[in-house]
Parts: structure tokens; sequence; C-alpha cells
């Protein structure tokens, strides 16, 4: 009984969620905040370290049954101090387990010695053995639970020698893997030299307080498995006062920016957007992008686009107004901007010749707010000496492949390209909106917001059609382009979240999207 009571405490206690403290610290910013929890609480390190195996245990516990055998690999920092407590946990549990604990250089942190003398003292474990010279790895079973605690957030280069052997001999086994705060090799942030078969490729990461930044690149994927974020209750006092360039977007933040709908608003002061989209053969990608722009809850859309797109459009979106180009199945021609309060180009227009010349007069002319997408950015990347004529506040939504080609070069990885978007929007005093599973607005003053909503059944052609449309509508209704990109972001992959409960990932498409738009209002005004 007392057992069933003490786990019953841990879980109200313990809150295991990625949506608390949104910040992305950097590695020396994680131990800063180790540091200051310790002196201002006040607790001791080794106590806060208690508190964090706890949590871990009991994640474990929940999942895991008695019968599992358990090996843990305990590293010689405060990362393998934090297995060695977790071990010492669930022998107490009545768990069978087995410590390797890894001391070739004669030399543990403070806190995993005396870790490593708690769990002697408790003589519940199976075996310990305390590596110095010789290691003859254990038989890790398919029921074997390996715990991964040999390296953490500290780790500032690739693992190599006898570690590599032991990270690629547990990735050849079977068992199951849980890494304790990162899998043993990833680094907190940039892994773009990293040896990637000496990572740990885990099946579920514990990661204490906060995500980190490498946890939020497609390229560690691979490694992570499930994550589950663990809040052991780390300064929110330091967390708060604390600056980073990376933030994960929270419901509460599109929430605040969401304005409310004057009662007594009409069309002409709702806004209105020209969208100038879809060459012959393309005209979904128009009508996608228009449709959303209506959904945002822009006042008219006019929509640019050849004569034989007509027809088209007139049948699939009623509400829209055409301004017909003078040619047949291409843009050839810019127009007038006075009258509109936002403009977006490239969803389906093609990359002739003479609509890039037509794109590039376009952009000189136009004085409102703007947002380029798809062929506009392609054109841009075959003619990139025209990017010294975009103006400032320019947005910008391409997809890797699309961003590599506008950058000019191939990128080495998730977060070489994050930094190149990083510096392109700093130079261009724009935004850049790299889309993915997390996609990523960098802002002209070098932020960088990670958006949480969206998932893999978005994989699918007109899904960014229909974001360009959304943050259209969105900068017509006056909106800043920062609030406009960020609300869109998150607007568009909720839809989506949405969109996926009822009709799977497999069979979402683009305008299902739009569908669930009004859905994903309400969900934030609710």
């Amino acid at each position: 009984m007392g057992n069933i009571l003490y786990r019953l405490a841990l879980i109200l206690y313990f809150c295991i969620t990625i949506h608390r403290y949104m910040k992305i610290f950097n590695s020396t910013q994680i131990h800063e905040l180790d540091r200051y929890t310790v002196e201002h609480e006040p607790i001791t390190s080794l106590d806060l370290m208690e508190r964090a195996a706890k949590a871990i245990a009991l994640t474990i516990m929940q999942r895991w049954p008695k019968e599992a055998p358990f090996v843990v690999f305990a590293g010689p920092g405060n990362n393998g101090g934090d297995a060695l407590a977790v071990a010492r946990l669930l022998a107490e549990e009545g768990y069978v387990v087995s410590v390797f604990l890894f001391n070739i250089h004669n030399h543990l942190s403070d806190d995993c010695a005396k870790n490593k003398q708690r769990l002697l003292d408790s003589k519940r474990i199976k075996a310990f053995n305390e590596v110095i010279v010789d290691f003859e790895p254990p038989r890790l079973d398919a029921d074997t639970v390996v715990v991964d605690g040999l390296f953490g957030s500290g780790l500032n280069k690739p693992i190599a020698g006898g570690f590599a052997s032991l990270v690629r001999y547990i990735n050849q086994c079977k068992c199951k893997v849980v890494s304790i705060d990162l899998p043993s090799g990833l680094m907190t942030e940039d892994n773009t030299y990293n040896i990637r078969q000496n990572i740990v490729r885990a099946d579920l990461t514990l990661t204490i307080q906060q995500l980190k930044l490498s946890m939020l690149m497609a390229d560690c994927q691979q490694y992570l498995g499930e994550v589950r974020v663990l809040d052991i209750r780390l300064s929110p006092d330091f967390i708060a006062a604390t600056d980073t360039p990376y933030s994960i977007l929270e419901e509460s933040d599109i929430r605040s920016r969401l304005r409310e709908r004057n009662a007594f608003a009409h069309k002409g002061n709702m806004g209105t957007a020209l969208l100038i989209a879809g060459s012959y053969g393309m005209a979904g990608a128009a009508v996608l992008a228009t449709k959303a722009c209506l959904r945002a809850g822009v006042g008219k859309v006019i929509v640019h686009t050849p004569k034989r797109n007509c027809n088209i459009l007139q049948i699939s979106v009623p509400e829209a107004v055409l301004q017909i180009d003078k040619e047949e199945t291409i843009f050839s021609e810019p127009v007038n901007t006075e009258d509109y309060e936002a403009v977006a180009m490239g969803p389906g227009l093609g990359q002739n010749e003479t609509s890039a010349i037509a794109l590039i007069a376009q952009i000189r002319r136009t004085q409102c707010p703007m947002v380029l997408d798809a062929d506009a950015l392609n054109i841009l990347g075959v003619h990139r000496a025209w990017m010294q004529q975009l103006p400032e506040g320019i947005v910008m939504t391409p997809h890797v492949a699309e961003f590599d080609r506008l950058e000019g070069t191939m990128s080495n990885g998730c977060y070489d390209r994050l930094s190149k978007a990083i510096a392109l929007a700093e130079g261009l005093h724009g935004y850049i909106l790299l889309k993915g599973h997390y996609s990523a607005l960098c802002t002209s003053d070098g932020k960088v917001y990670f958006n949480p909503t969206g998932n893999a059944g978005m994989a699918t052609a007109g899904s960014g059609d229909v974001l360009t449309g959304i943050i259209a509508g969105l900068l017509a209704q006056g909106y800043s382009q920062e609030d406009a990109s960020l609300i869109g972001m998150y607007l568009h992959g909720l839809a989506g979240d949405l969109a996926v409960r009822d009709l799977g990932q497999e069979s979402l498409i683009a305008s299902d999207l739009i569908e669930y738009l009004p859905k994903a209002f309400a969900r934030i005004k609710e």
C-alpha cells in the first residue's frame, strides 16, 4: 500500500509535459539553470539529481513490468549519476537491474560518486560492474531494457574509442533503449559534423525540463524515439529571466495575438489581398491559396491569373474576384497594388522567364506587405542577384529544397540550414518561414519560433499553398508580418491535427486543411 501511495504522490508531483516552459536553452544555459536552482531553491545538487531520477524511474515503471531485465550503462559524469540513481530506485521497487559504471580515467563527478555509494549501500542491484580497463559487454536480448546514461547535454564532441564501440553494440542489439536527457553521442545543438553511427538510437528519450534544440531537427529524429519532457521544477525565475533566440510556440501565444473582430466590421475594412498565382495546368494551387485566404478572415481576395484559369477559379471559388492576365497560360505583367493591403505570389506560378521578369517587376512596385512562396522562390533561386531588391519585411515560406535553391548552396544538415535561414532573415530584414515538422519562423532580429502543430499527413501537394493563403489573409487584415506568420503557421498545423483525428494521416489532402481551419480558429478562441 505504501508503494502505491508513493507512486500516486509522484504522479501528482511531477508534471510530464512539453508545454510548461517553451524556451529552448543551449548547453551552457542548461547547466546554469541547474546551478541557479541549487543556489536559489535552495536544494543540494545531489537532491536535485534524486528528484530527476525519481521522475525518470516513475516513467520507466509506468511502461515496463518488473519481469523486464534492466541493464544500466552509466558514464562518469552527472548523466551517469542520474543513471545510477535510477538503477537504485528501480531495484528498490523490485526490478532486476545490472549496472555498468564506466570509470576509465578513475575520476567520477562528485554526485556520480555519491550515487555510486548509495547504489552499493542499497544492496538491491543484481550486478554492479565498475569498468576501468577491460569491458565484456553483456548480452542484450529483445526483452532487455537498456538505460543509457553515458553522456548527457554537456557533450561537445563526437564519441570515440571504447564508448563508440559500446554505442554501436547497443544499436545492433534488439533491446529497448531509454536515454536520459539525450541519447548518448547526440549533442544539444549542432550535430553537423557528428559521427552518426556513434550516437545511441533510443526508443524513448526522457529529457529534463525542456526540449533541446537538436530534438527539433529532422535529421536527429532517428536517434530520439518517443520523447517525454520531465518537469523537475527547475527555477522558473531563471527560465523567465534568461534570454534565448529559440522558443516553441504555445497556444496561449497565438491566442494573445489574435484580434477580436469588430461587430461593425464590413468587407471594406477587413482588408483586400492580391494573389498572383496559377499558371495553366496549376490552377489548383491558386484555388487552394484563395480559399485559405478567405477562410483566414480577409474581406476580399483578388486573384491575378492567366486567362485559361478563369472558368476553374470562378466555379471553384465564387467568392473571389478575378483579374485576368493578358496571356493565356502564364503571369506576364505586373499590376498596380495601391488598392491592396497584402500581396502573395508564387503558388503554381511556373518558372517561365517572362513570368520571372514580371515577378521582379511586381516586387519592385509593391509597397504593401508581401508573401513569396513556391515558384516565386524558385525564380529567385535562379536569379539570386534579384534578392538584393527584396523589400524589408518580406515573408518567404520555403520548404527545405526551395530554401537550399534560394540560399544558393546545399545545406549540410538541418542545423546548418537553420543557421543559414537565420542569417538570411537578418540580412534581408525579413522573415523566413522554413517549413517542416517543426516549422521555424526566423525573424529579422535573429529570433526563431518553432511551431509544435502539424503532422506527417500534411506532407501532401498543396499544403504550402494553403499556408501562403492564410498568411496573406492575415496580413491584409493588418496583422504584422511576424504575427501573421506565427498565427498562420500555428493555425495551419492545428487544422492538420484536427483533420487527422477524423481522416487519418494517409487520407489527408490540402483542401482538408481549409475545411478544418474554422475549427482551428474556434479551438484557439475557446
